[in-house]
């Protein structure tokens, strides 16, 4: 059998630096981000909801650059730096190399992200923001992401988010650790904006769906060759169906028994196209009585149509052949599916 079958089986730095000159001290700012060529990044440390993570990636939204750190190392005003853009809003990084007393952050290095222009945002506006903030270690060659994955909700009472903790300035201002190198130190920043989904994908499993019976009579069985034969499709909800079986036998069941297998085929148009579980009663029919063979079967049928479950061996050929069983009457055998349970998958509203 050429198709694929299963018999009752539940079968994801360089790093950028911009020279320039100045009295003291040089402030270098990046704008834009480059994806590295791989991924390696381990859990540096995380406590209270904050985690920090060592990345290869340099940040995408924006990345500045001190110089001479020394100069300001000890100041307890902040820097700001330039208006940039990212996800179609205006921004500054407000850094504080002494902490932000206000926020915690005495003893550590403290950086905000803060929107700007905001005036000529509607009344009652409001960003919701998957925030990031880095520090660059320039002795692993890579950014320590500091996060604590909770959406920052911006407006006009709340302009500024960040950590108070960015970093501890013992770890920050020790040059073994490698944040800063040659007096130098480097700060960034990811936003992206959490817009709520408007749609949602829904799975709702259809018990004993309507015309979920299907029978099939097969005719001159006595004559049928050694491969295997098809029903017609049948629809059940949104996915068409057919029974499958070689008369001379299947995989470990032959040749001493008649397999029997459903397989899901296409898909009914304009409906949404994903994996449909199926779970259906396979019978061979007892023509004189009802001492029907049945076996039930249960399984996600992937988007492809070469896929069928069932049994190979449904009933033992000799059993068949047996003129008193009343399974094989006047040369026809009849096989019958039921669909008791299908998924139907639709599109609406979140």
């Amino acid at each position: 059998m050429d198709n694929q079958k299963w018999s009752l089986a539940f079968i994801s730095l360089a790093f950028l630096f911009i020279t320039s000159s100045s009295a003291e001290f040089l402030i270098q700012q990046v704008t834009g981000g480059r994806g590295a060529d791989y991924n390696s990044s381990y859990s540096l440390t995380a406590n209270l909801g904050v985690t920090r993570v060592l990345r290869e990636e340099r940040p995408s939204s924006k990345i500045v650059t001190i110089t001479s750190f020394s100069v300001i190392k000890g100041r307890g005003e902040p820097y700001e730096s330039s208006v940039f853009e990212a996800a179609g809003y205006k921004w500054r990084l407000v850094l504080y190399v002494n902490g932000n007393p206000n926020d915690g952050g005495n003893d550590h290095i403290s950086l905000y992200a803060r929107i700007e222009e905001t005036e000529s945002l509607p009344v009652g506006w409001e960003v919701n923001v998957d925030l990031k903030l880095f520090v660059y270690n320039g002795k692993q060659y890579k950014y320590l992401t500091v996060t604590d994955g909770l959406v920052k909700r911006y407006n006009n009472a709340k302009k500024e988010w960040g950590y108070g903790q960015l970093i501890p300035q013992s770890t920050f201002y020790n040059t073994n650790e490698g944040y800063i190198e040659q007096d130098t130190g480097s700060f960034g920043a990811e936003i992206f904006i959490v817009s709520p989904a408007q749609q949602q994908e829904k799975v709702t499993f259809i018990s004993n769906p309507p015309d979920n019976v299907f029978t099939w009579k097969i005719l001159r069985f006595s004559n049928l060759e050694d491969k295997f034969y098809y029903s017609d499709d049948f629809l059940v909800e949104d996915r068409y169906w057919r029974l499958g079986f070689n008369p001379k036998g299947d995989g470990g069941g032959r040749p001493y028994a008649l397999p029997i297998f459903l397989f899901a085929q296409g898909h009914k148009a304009n409906s949404v196209v994903t994996n449909t579980w199926g779970a259906a009663n396979l019978r061979l029919k007892n023509q004189r009585s009802t001492n029907h063979r049945q076996i039930y079967t249960a399984a996600w049928y992937p988007i492809r149509s070469d896929y069928g479950v069932g049994v190979n061996n449904i009933i033992l050929l000799a059993d068949l052949n047996d003129a008193t069983k009343g399974y094989l009457v006047n040369d026809a055998i009849i096989f019958e599916a039921e669909m008791v349970k299908v998924s139907v998958t639709n599109i609406v509203s979140a």
